[in-house]
């Protein structure tokens, strides 16, 4: 699996940054509640994450052009230390009555947008240091270490960060810290510098952030319609993730450890259907039809969660079944629609699939700003819009979508080639 130490050393930790990020999803509703916030807080918190990564992946990317690789990994592994350090200290600070509750939450925020700073500087330092490290033929598969290693650590993180909130919530935050601390000594020690110096920038030059003039043209380029579908659903889809631990703790006065085994069981559904279910699926029916039927699908996804059954003994169960339903019918999605933009002809992948990104980023950034706001109105409203909204996107890919993956409508012409190495980067993403 690991042709040398350098990419074995950055599968674990990638792995345990990953790791990092899914412990903090079920715990930080109980924090929200505890710091007696709302909501539009938890919105915010999941939000403010990813706007600091859309601000500085690019920056950090452009830094590591000019420093090197190695140093701007160890600055994300020891952000991911630090963030998880303030996480766990701003918990207990808070129980022992240091902070008010209003101050707990400021810092929280603070934490979350430092986390997410920090953070980013880890996987575009990751990709590149596989580019650097393997040949155009090997890449597919060194970029699957990049996906691989995101979902071991979203799948288990969640569920450990539930488990060990039996201990306190503060607790799983430093178990992170303390295997971060891990990664940070083997990639100093065992991580070599896969950038040689004469291949660095000269000069560090002007430092780039995302490019919102370049996305505003895109909408109207021959991917422009793909792209706000990838809008669309990462929108949608933020209004499941970003506000489940406190939809089912104050609809089901679910535990930490109750969200961390949902959370977990579900990230388990959407590996085994991204994995093993979406390759044959469109090659057999194709991309845009793959698409369309998720999309459908979806619809009904979001709204079997706002009928959960609500009778004790059933509670459980039933809140399983709707997760993994919605997660089975929405897991297809992404990879369906990258596969598309992978396929446009006359436009560099890198340039697509960074578009791509970006606004997924930005759908990422407003359905939990949206989605805390909706769950302080009625607590069904989130996933009734990710109803609605699953529903637009089925109604425009009726018109702007082919049968077949042959052409798109509108705003551009998408011709498409069976080209196997877009088809793997296309499933990554």
């Amino acid at each position: 699996m690991f042709k040398n130490k350098n990419l074995a050393v950055l599968f674990f930790s990638l792995v345990v940054v990953m790791l990092g990020f899914g412990i903090v999803i079920p715990i930080l509703p109980f924090y929200v509640e505890h710091f007696g916030g709302s909501g539009k807080d938890m919105g915010m918190l999941m939000a403010i994450y990813s706007i600091m990564q859309f601000i500085f992946s690019p920056i950090w990317g452009s830094l590591s052009d000019h420093y090197g690789r190695k140093p701007i990994l160890l600055v994300g592994i020891i952000g991911n230390v630090v963030s998880q350090v303030l996480y766990g200290t701003v918990g207990d600070f808070a129980e022992a009555g240091m902070f008010t509750p209003q101050t707990s939450l400021t810092l929280l925020m603070v934490t979350r947008g430092l986390a997410g700073i920090l953070s980013s500087a880890t996987l575009p330092t990751a990709m590149a240091i596989i580019s650097d490290l393997t040949s155009h033929h090997e890449r597919g598969g060194g970029m699957g270490l990049v996906g691989a290693a995101m979902g071991v650590g979203m799948v288990l993180g969640p569920g450990i960060g539930g488990m060990m909130s039996g201990i306190s919530l503060s607790a799983p935050f430093y178990f992170a810290a303390v295997i971060s601390v891990v990664a940070v000594a083997l990639t100093w020690v065992m991580v070599s510098e896969s950038l040689p110096k004469e291949e660095r920038t000269v000069t560090l030059g002007k430092v780039n952030g995302p490019q919102l003039g370049e996305m505003w043209k895109a909408l109207f380029g021959p991917i422009g319609f793909l792209l706000f579908l990838a809008f669309l659903h990462s929108f949608a889809l933020a209004n499941f993730e970003g506000v489940f631990g406190m939809y089912t703790q104050l609809r089901y006065d679910y535990s930490a450890s109750q969200v961390g085994i949902v959370l977990t069981a579900v990230g388990l559904v959407s590996a085994i259907v991204q994995g093993a279910l979406t390759g044959p699926a469109t090659r057999k029916w194709g991309d845009a039809l793959v698409v369309k039927a998720s999309l459908f699908a979806s619809i009904f996804g979001f709204i079997l969660m706002t009928v959960v059954e609500s009778e004790p003994g059933k509670i459980a169960a039933s809140v399983m079944l709707a997760s993994g339903f919605f997660m089975l019918t929405n897991s297809m999605i992404r990879p369906g629609s990258s596969s598309l933009i992978s396929k446009q002809e006359g436009i560099s992948q890198g340039v697509a699939m960074g578009m791509n990104n970006a606004f997924m980023s930005l759908g990422r950034i407003a359905g939990p700003l949206w989605a805390g706001y909706a769950l302080d109105i009625n607590l069904n409203y989130p996933y009734l819009t990710g109803a609605f909204i699953m529903a637009v996107g089925f109604t425009l890919c009726m018109f702007f979508l082919p049968r077949t993956n042959s052409s798109c409508k509108q705003p551009g012409t998408l011709n498409h080639k069976n080209i196997q190495n877009n088809e793997i980067k296309s499933q990554e993403n």
